[in-house]
């Protein structure tokens, strides 16, 4: 998998906030065409998109949302992307593997998927929907919408929410796809900010979806390794390369049993460095 602390949504339509973003350090950049976008510059802001993407710089990974296929413009939105040079397109509200086989059909073949899991029938038919035959390659936490439709009530640790985390996360993980946690709204609450990237490394999640340039730093610092844990991870490798490690399963690594399963997670831990 490729690296995914920090995904960062930025309105198409503003050319100002796409200019500004060239350069940032976030690992995918998504220009949006849903939710930031009011339906009479939608059109305008897919336009943009594409002079956007073909103008290029804006860091590792470049991906577009689009707006849904139950709308007006999601299809002209994915005929319009097909030939230009995105490297992943984010789809809304999907709710079905059928839904999924539909949006797979219409990219381009090198083009990244990620479906937004953001509504009950989602997450009724989460399986479903991970598996759909490979054509995902990430799934996306939407968890205002998913908050709104399920009505619970508000809650700073996300308490009504803790068992679909951890199920978009065990699904994701199933089907070897990336798994990118919700936004955190309150832009100026960096302690709130800091406390909800921590929980969603705990949980499992590869990174978070961002809606301001000051939550890169946080959430790279947060879902990336430490410097302890990288020194760690190198000790691992290191030990397992020892002639005297070979054909063993288990080894003593300063006083610690390691066994070689937590050799390949040092080995992924490393490969993203």
């Amino acid at each position: 998998m490729r690296r995914a602390r920090s995904v960062l949504y930025l309105p198409a339509s503003n050319a100002r906030a796409v200019e500004k973003a060239r350069g940032l350090g976030c690992d995918v950049a998504i220009l949006d065409l849903e939710d930031a976008v009011a339906p009479e510059m939608k059109a305008e802001a897919r336009a943009a998109a594409i002079v956007a993407a073909r103008e290029g710089g804006f860091g590792p990974r470049l991906g577009v949302r689009i707006n849904g296929l139950d709308t007006a413009w999601g299809a002209d939105d994915l005929k319009a992307l097909r030939d230009a040079p995105v490297d992943l397109i984010v789809a809304p509200k999907v709710e079905s593997a059928t839904m999924v086989h539909a949006l797979s059909a219409a990219l381009r073949p090198d083009a990244d998927l990620w479906a937004m899991i953001e509504t009950p029938r989602a997450l009724v038919d989460l399986k479903d929907i991970a598996e759909a035959d490979g054509a995902l390659s990430g799934l996306m936490l939407g968890v205002n919408d998913l908050a709104k439709d399920l009505r619970t009530g508000a809650s700073a640790d996300r308490e009504p929410l803790k068992p679909w985390l951890a199920a978009v996360v065990a699904h994701g993980r199933a089907n070897g796809l990336s798994v990118i946690d919700g936004v955190f709204n309150r832009i100026k609450d960096e302690a709130g900010f800091a406390a909800e990237c921590a929980q969603g490394r705990l949980y499992g999640f590869d990174g978070k979806s961002l809606i301001h340039p000051s939550q890169i730093e946080g959430a790279n610092a947060a879902f990336g390794p430490s410097s302890d844990e990288i020194e760690w991870a190198r000790k691992v490798v290191a030990a397992f390369a020892a002639p005297e490690a070979a054909g063993l399963g288990v080894i003593r690594v300063e006083g610690e049993m390691v066994e070689r399963l937590h050799l390949h997670q040092a080995q992924d831990l490393l490969s993203v460095l």
